[in-house]
């Protein structure tokens, strides 16, 4: 059993444990134990129960809570207070931004038991009546009712691209013969997927609906030319069949946005298609291959006819890795063992270590005294690990006036500095701007950390003008990051082209907080791609000797 299904049990039954008002010191001690479980950086599951008894804050309780649930993959605790509580109720747990105690309040002094009540209520203005709620308050759970009810049976790419190319391995194996290839948005790269398509030349028959069965999809609706099913997480995949000599057409015709289609059906002007290839299609209609993650009918077509020269950005391209944690904030392994991953694994010759700033307490953010102590260590690691390299970096905070956590003197010891709102995050689209702009302008920000905070299908980003942003960043040199996290994705690859016209430099950065999360590097480069970023856009594609006199040049011209 993996760690984070434990730490899933153990939060809900917190969550439990304080809605029906159980002592406050016990409800404690189980939320303190998910967010340990959660951070090891081994699986708790192969421990046995004296060394599960031995972590740093457990106790016999604790321990026999994690054994149960290891041994049984379920807590009778946790079935018995589940028993006593509606559905509903465990399911308004999960709305951001209301407690336990809150929805204690509206199932037993408003009698509301679920989401559709709630936002019912809501609409009649009946929880402002309630104690402890106001307008302000209601209204917000208003918006995260419908910002979860639109997140329903949508997936992350990242949380599906495993199970996309191993079901496709499987098809082909069914298959032989047959051309298959997944289509649609998953095939654009698009950072949320609602359904999984599949473009096939194989025919439907009844060993292939028992095939998708045992493979664990279930069927919903078939016919000739199409089988829509689920697999057991509720994403939705249908299988889309098409004769072998329009392949090629039906690949373009599946992938693309709309507008896009239509505008390659209007350059091809009725030329024969039968047996072409994509590269042969886009030939006939005297425009360069579209990569299938720019077809979304916007500019690519003027993009690729200006950069008919030049590939996409891809992994390969990278040189190093900015933006990333260690043991000194909130990270799981030490600065040392970042290095070493980046370079025996990643083959990178860089890392930029940006922990967290003196104000991002709740993340053992670094005081002045901590900055110095680190700063030292990576001085000796340079020594060590030569010829890779770790660029001295923080992530220092933008407070709600705009300016950083540090004084210049501590600043102007950095290489670099990526600069990130992580408080406060409630604010009016102006107020936003203005709090980034400042920063911004700030001589010592290197990089803007993902400029909307937001965090897909779980948080919607705070407001800002992008334009603005973006302009400053142009107008002071600074760097935006394209943060690789598959919940973040921020800088949004709408606006991708738009920095690049500016002549704003990008930067792929995993924002790694383990040595595993230096691997969404990936899913930066995905995104990038998407925005049609060329490797000349992005600031770690640049060599060791390349990046070091770009911060010393920003370094001279702030002082």
């Amino acid at each position: 059993m993996e760690n984070k299904n434990i730490t899933q049990s153990l939060r809900l039954l917190s969550q439990l444990m304080e809605l029906h008002d159980e002592n406050p010191f016990k409800v404690k001690s189980v939320v303190n134990a998910a967010f340990k479980i959660d951070k090891l950086p081994f699986s708790i599951s192969n421990k046995t129960v004296e060394e599960i008894d031995q972590i740093d804050g457990f106790g016999k309780s604790i321990a026999a809570k994690v054994l149960e649930i290891i041994q049984s993959g379920s807590l009778k605790e946790l079935d018995s207070l589940l028993q006593k509580t509606p559905e509903g109720i465990v399911e308004m747990l999960q709305i951001k931004g209301i407690g336990p105690k809150k929805i204690r309040t509206i199932w037993k002094e408003l009698s509301i038991e679920n989401c559709g009540e709630l936002y019912y209520a809501c609409n009649e203005n009946r929880l402002i009546e309630a104690k402890g709620f106001g307008l302000k308050t209601q209204e917000e759970i208003k918006k995260a009712i419908e910002f979860r009810m639109a997140s329903r049976g949508r997936f992350l790419y990242a949380k599906i691209e495993n199970f996309a190319e191993t079901l496709i391995e499987k098809l082909q194996n069914t298959w032989p013969e047959a051309h298959l290839a997944c289509v649609g948005a998953y095939r654009r790269r698009c950072e949320i997927i609602d359904t999984l398509d599949i473009l096939t030349t194989g025919f439907f028959n009844d060993q292939l609906v028992a095939q998708l069965k045992n493979i664990g999809l279930t069927i919903i609706k078939q016919d000739a030319h199409i089988i829509e099913c689920k697999n057991v997480d509720g994403l939705k995949i249908n299988l889309i069949a098409c004769s072998t000599h329009d392949f090629g057409w039906k690949l373009i015709e599946h992938t693309g946005n709309t507008n896009h289609v239509k505008e390659l059906t209007r350059l091809l002007n009725g030329k024969n298609l039968t047996n072409k290839t994509e590269e042969e299609i886009y030939q006939l209609a005297v425009i360069p291959f579209i990569e299938p993650e720019l077809r979304e009918g916007t500019n690519e077509i003027e993009l690729v006819k200006s950069n008919k020269n030049h590939k996409l950005i891809e992994v390969a391209d990278l040189k190093g890795s900015l933006h990333n944690h260690s043991t000194w904030s909130d990270g799981i392994h030490t600065l040392e063992e970042m290095a070493i991953f980046c370079r025996d694994e990643l083959k990178l010759t860089y890392l930029g270590i940006c922990d967290h700033s003196k104000s991002a307490f709740y993340a053992n953010g670094l005081n002045e005294i901590r900055v110095a102590a680190q700063q030292r260590e990576i001085d000796e690691l340079n020594k060590k690990l030569s010829p890779f390299y770790i660029f001295k970096g923080i992530e220092s905070d933008i407070l709600f006036d705009g300016s950083l956590d540090y004084s210049n003197d501590i600043l102007k010891t950095f290489d670099f500095i990526v600069a990130s709102i992580h408080s406060v995050l409630k604010m009016s689209e102006e107020k936003a701007t203005e709090r980034l702009i400042k920063a911004i302008e700030n001589p010592f920000t290197t990089i803007l950390g993902h400029p909307t905070g937001r965090l897909l299908l779980t948080r919607g980003g705070y407001p800002i003008n992008h334009q603005k942003v973006i302009d400053a960043c142009a107008s002071n040199g600074v760097v935006i990051e394209i943060n690789a996290n598959p919940l973040r994705l921020d800088l949004d690859w709408r606006w991708h082209q738009y920095a690049i016209e500016k002549g704003v430099m990008l930067s792929i950065n995993p924002d790694a907080h383990r040595t595993g999360g230096l691997l969404d590097m990936h899913y930066g480069t995905l995104i990038a791609r998407k925005g049609g970023v060329y490797p000349p856009n992005c600031l770690n594609t640049f060599t060791l000797d390349q990046i070091k006199t770009y911060f010393d040049i920003r370094r001279k011209q702030k002082h």
